[in-house]
């Protein structure tokens, strides 16, 4: 009964602090006290739901037999948009608050909402080393499936709840991508239903133009059903070796020279200040040191960016294996370092032991509860960009990220792009090895402005033939967008699928200039 009335009194205070400060300004300047009572415990009611939900579908086989059903269903709605007289745009009804993008979509709100329940594993195919899934199919959940089956896939973008869809109709990367490109590039076929109704299947030898037209194209082409992906023989750890490296040339050198070896299994960097960083190359391997091994996913363990600063901070190299599944989702329960602005305190000891195992609260629900004050202040005050540059130009663009942005750490991770047609490849007639820099926190240079500062950051990524990720803030115009972007084969296929009147242009449903 003390211990009832305790926490009543607890609350009451709380309670009487808030109508004190008022609810906004807990909101925005004490948000963890928000996150830590209410969002953690409702993310692991949902991440329960969802673990439940996976698990009775796969013991009672029932997504191969329901997923011709949906794909009915989302026709028919197409083919009644097409009866109303084609009036509006259509869109995936999916609520914007459940994406992993911090751009709220406002378009659904004007747009016919197509209905897409498709969040499944429908086949894994061992013979042909490919797995058949639906778009909603998270990360998380995808190697939760085909791990203890002996099997993952060759790019496993970073955070759990990334879904198969968002990787193929934005992008995904991950240290393996020096290897096997972007995830477009490990898909080996897509299901869509068209602006007609109809149910195509594309593969590079099958409707070959709209295979590689597809990835980027952000649902403006037609609605993804299923994603035949490549799979790869998994094994047990990987083996991470940590190397401090000082000064931006060195640091420029070192993480092109691993990036160029294949027989590196992973690639990755992070940069914590102009001239200081952490280069990190890993191998799969089945055969670990026992006495080396860190299970770095673990609740209470500190997280991975800042575990991988003390090897810069003692000056020191190091080897440890990590499971593989653990290295696969390694930067989820910071968000990379995301939540140290959410929580202050999360990577504390005793909140990691105590409350660890509730972290990382959903960002569909941080999106969810935000408001529209913290909305503006994350967008004045906030940076979330993703920019792809060629490794020849990696020196040059950190400088630039530096007087532009001065945020830290930077994260680099090297991918190969192939000269496939479509809204991205390299300026030559050859694949070229380029990285990706993500920057994610609170600029911290002094007349940080953020329109101004990222339309100059977008002008230098055009100049070196680089690519923003889309599901950022994007502050190009239509004729800078397409100067960064290739349109000449998502542009045809518009005309010739009748797309024009059915689904928004690329540029009209993400940037900000069409948008505001």
């Amino acid at each position: 009964m003390s211990a009832l009335w305790s926490v009543g009194a607890g609350l009451l205070l709380l309670l009487l602090w808030v109508r004190h400060r008022g609810l906004e300004a807990v909101l925005v300047h004490h948000r963890w006290v928000f996150v830590c009572l209410f969002l953690l415990p409702l993310s692991i009611l949902f991440d329960i739901y969802y673990q439940l939900r996976a698990w009775a579908v796969w013991r009672l086989h029932s997504a191969p037999r329901q997923h011709a059903q949906r794909v009915r269903h989302i026709q028919a709605q197409v083919r009644e948009w097409k009866e109303e007289g084609s009036k509006r745009y259509m869109c995936t009804g999916r609520p914007g608050w459940l994406t992993v993008s911090l751009r709220v979509g406002k378009y659904k709100k004007i747009h016919k909402n197509i209905m897409i329940n498709l969040m499944d594993v429908l086949e894994v195919d061992s013979e042909r080393q490919v797995v058949r899934v639906e778009p909603l199919v998270t990360m998380g959940q995808l190697t939760a499936h085909l791990n203890p089956m002996g099997w993952t896939i060759p790019v496993v973008p970073e955070l759990d709840d990334l879904t198969v869809g968002g990787l193929i109709m934005g992008t995904g990367i991950e240290s393996s991508s020096h290897i096997y490109g972007l995830f477009q590039h490990i898909c080996v076929a897509y299901e869509l239903v068209l602006a007609d109704g109809s149910l195509v299947r594309c593969s590079p030898t099958e409707n070959s133009d709209l295979f590689y037209a597809v990835p980027w194209s952000c649902g403006t082409l037609g609605f993804l059903v299923a994603a035949e992906i490549k799979m790869i023989p998994a094994k047990k750890y990987v083996k991470i070796h940590y190397e401090p490296v000082r000064g931006l040339q060195k640091i420029c050198e070192k993480f092109t020279e691993e990036s160029k070896k294949k027989e590196n299994s992973f690639v990755e960097g992070l940069l914590y200040s102009l001239d200081e960083a952490v280069i990190m190359t890993g191998v799969l391997t089945d055969e670990p040191e026992q006495s080396k091994i860190n299970r770095i996913g673990n609740y209470y363990k500190p997280w991975f960016f800042k575990h991988v600063e003390k090897y810069l901070k003692a000056d020191k190299t190091g080897v440890e294996y990590i499971p593989s599944r653990q290295y696969y989702h390694r930067h989820t329960r910071s968000i990379f370092w995301e939540l140290q602005d959410i929580i202050p305190f999360g990577n504390n000891p005793v909140f990691r032991y105590l409350f660890g195992w509730m972290v990382p609260p959903k960002i569909s629900l941080l999106k969810l509860t935000q408001g529209e004050a913290i909305r503006k202040l994350y967008e004045q005050h906030h940076v979330v960009q993703d920019m792809l540059v060629p490794m020849k130009s990696l020196e040059k663009s950190i400088q630039t990220f530096h007087v532009d942005l001065n945020v830290y750490p930077l994260w680099l991770c090297p991918f190969i792009l192939p000269n496939n047609p479509g809204m991205v490849h390299p300026k030559g007639n050859e694949a070229e090895l380029y990285v990706d820099i993500g920057a994610y926190g609170e600029p911290k240079r002094k007349q940080f402005e953020a329109r101004a500062s990222m339309r100059q950051m977008e002008k230098f990524v055009r100049s070196v033939h680089g690519f923003q990720m889309l599901y950022a803030d994007c502050y190009m115009t239509r004729e800078e967008f397409w100067d960064m972007f290739d349109g000449s084969l998502y542009h045809k296929l518009r005309e010739q699928m009748n797309c024009k009147d059915a689904f928004p242009e690329v540029y009209d449903k993400i940037c900000k200039a069409a948008r505001h």
